[in-house]
């Protein structure tokens, strides 16, 4: 069907061409699916988007459309049917034949479908980027969901991605957390008269002290350090607090599946002179202004709501430059395109850090870099909500999740949904083995089918390496013409996807697609006696399989043969 639609889409190319020769200026052929699927496979809205700008009637047009269409030979070849509907929409029905060749495409093509040639394009996806002053919270665990999947994502489109973890190790949180652990090397707790009221209050706090006095050495993905034991080493237990806790977190995100090709230190950004050269470029491109002690951004030149202030009167940087200096450092490093995955709590900073870039003058368009917002997550369980984990103090962190229910079930809950839409995770719904789960309703149906092929090579002989010897003109029935449509969706889905910064969009398409195998199970036998209409299905159920996996490892969620 892959073949079928780019032929199609040459013809319809050149059907414009002869039924409307001015149309190139105002619109590139493509094609849309159906609003019903009872309309056909393929929609053409053409004529409804050209009659205006070439002061023609819809219909006429699309009349005219229409007969340009069916004196093309791939239309001939692939076509039943070219209908027009209501004041000029097209909608084209398929034969069989296109639809049964996408089959022999995924069996052929394998872990491969769906992905694009590889291209020179550098994408650099920031997400998670959790300071090291606890362990990861739920939160974080739908940026790392968001994040991977998208990275994921780009790769099937042949783009160069890099994941990158960018955090803050110095500061008042840093500080905050060194404070804690000293206080609680000295012996005291939580609700001491003497404990810090700013102090963080989970257990892990008093983990970090033991293993303080043990002089324990800790090794995370970007650092080193061994602890002196010393209580007063106030340095060496910040040191050893943030290479602790980054430890932490790495465990966390290996559990949860997510990696990272780099990591990055604000205080770099310090250290290597970025944030100062940042300003120079500010102040020499005359965006800048004194006024009380402070140094402005001229940011409302670029659509800001204000002005905003880049270093305070005592000196200090607010935490929109040393982004500024950040952002300038990817597009140096030749990402041309950026997405941050972000809270919804940093909506404010995306108008003063684009200011910055387009004020910076070096080279940045408007617009970058792009930025996925995520609403947090709500945690029921038992049927109340669960706001408070013993090991961070305030809040549930990812690794509850994991051990509540399952890496599978975390990581599809979490992309099941828009990044901006409030999200329910509902630890007793992660857990059913029933249709109401949406991830055990998907994994249930790749191990449903995998079941078949055992059966069909077990029990009958099948051979799955002679499936591309099937005679897949015999997948006729609804049912499988049905499944066989949603298969070809996929490439475009995962196009789109990507395009949109949509990972959802691949969760609701895998649903979609179990479901159309789920009602394929219902309405027909697999193993049947003629032997070739049994190979044939068994062909069919395997592409099914094929682009579930495929599918589910984009997501970061097994696809398991048994259930």
């Amino acid at each position: 069907m892959i073949q079928a639609k780019r032929d199609l889409l040459k013809a319809l190319g050149e059907a414009l061409r002869q039924a409307a020769p001015d149309a190139d200026a105002f619109f590139t052929p493509v094609f849309e699916a159906p609003k019903q699927a009872a309309h056909g496979d393929l929609a053409v809205t053409a004529a409804m988007q050209l009659a205006k700008p070439l002061k023609k009637n819809p219909r006429e047009l699309a009349t005219a459309l229409v007969a340009a269409l069916q004196a093309q030979p791939a239309v001939q070849q692939w076509v039943s049917a070219v209908e027009i509907a209501g004041p000029g929409f097209i909608n084209l029905r398929l034969k069989p034949e296109a639809k049964q060749s996408i089959v022999a495409d995924v069996l052929s093509e394998g872990a491969a479908f769906g992905c694009q040639p590889a291209t020179e394009r550098k994408v650099l996806v920031e997400f998670v980027s959790a300071n090291p002053t606890g362990p990861l919270h739920v939160g974080h665990g739908r940026q790392g969901a968001l994040g991977d999947a998208l990275c994921n994502l780009f790769e099937t489109q042949g783009q160069q991605v890099t994941r990158e973890f960018y955090y803050n190790d110095a500061g008042v949180q840093i500080t905050t957390l060194a404070n804690s652990t000293q206080a609680r090397l000295k012996g005291l707790k939580p609700g001491d008269a003497d404990w810090p009221e700013s102090a963080y209050n989970g257990d892990y706090i008093a983990d970090i002290a033991r293993d303080f006095l043990a002089k324990k050495t800790v090794k995370a993905d970007d650092r080193e350090f061994t602890a002196s034991g010393d209580v007063n080493d106030l340095d060496g237990i910040r040191q050893f607090a943030v290479a602790y806790l980054r430890h932490e977190q790495d465990l966390d995100l290996k559990a949860f599946g997510v990696r990272f090709d780099n990591y990055y230190l604000e205080s770099s950004l310090y250290t290597s002179g970025r944030v100062e050269a940042a300003v120079q470029k500010l102040k020499d491109a005359g965006k800048t202004f004194e006024e009380g002690g402070a140094l402005w951004l001229r940011s409302t030149d670029y659509g800001d709501d204000k002005d905003r202030v880049m270093r305070k009167s005592d000196g200090g940087y607010t935490y929109f430059v040393p982004d500024v200096a950040y952002h300038i450092a990817k597009w140096e490093r030749g990402f041309v395109q950026c997405v941050n995955i972000q809270g919804s709590d940093h909506h404010g900073t995306i108008a003063r850090v684009r200011a910055g870039l387009q004020a910076a003058g070096v080279g940045i368009p408007q617009g970058w870099p792009d930025y996925v917002l995520h609403k947090m997550v709500t945690v029921m369980k038992n049927g109340e909500e669960v706001k408070i984990s013993k090991r961070a103090g305030s809040y549930v962190t990812l690794r509850d999740l994991i051990e509540w229910t399952s890496k599978d079930a975390v990581r599809f809950f979490l992309i099941s949904r828009k990044a901006d839409t409030e999200f329910t995770f509902d630890v007793d719904l992660a857990l059913k083995t029933n249709d109401e789960n949406p991830v055990f309703y998907v994994q249930y149906a790749h191990a449903r089918m995998s079941k078949v092929m055992r059966d069909w090579t077990s029990e009958r002989g099948g051979d799955l390496a002679g499936l591309s010897q099937a005679q897949l003109a015999l997948l006729a029935a609804p049912s499988e013409l049905t499944l066989m449509s949603k298969l070809a969706e996929y490439p475009d889905m995962l196009t789109q996807a990507a395009l949109g910064l949509a990972p959802h969009d691949v969760a609701f398409y895998l649903r979609d697609l179990a479901g159309a195998f789920h009602s394929y199970y219902a309405a027909e036998r697999f193993l049947v006696d003629d032997v070739e209409l049994t190979r044939a299905r068994v062909a069919l159920l395997a592409a099914t399989a094929q682009v579930l996996r495929n599918g589910l490892a984009l997501l970061g969620v097994s696809a398991p043969d048994k259930m």
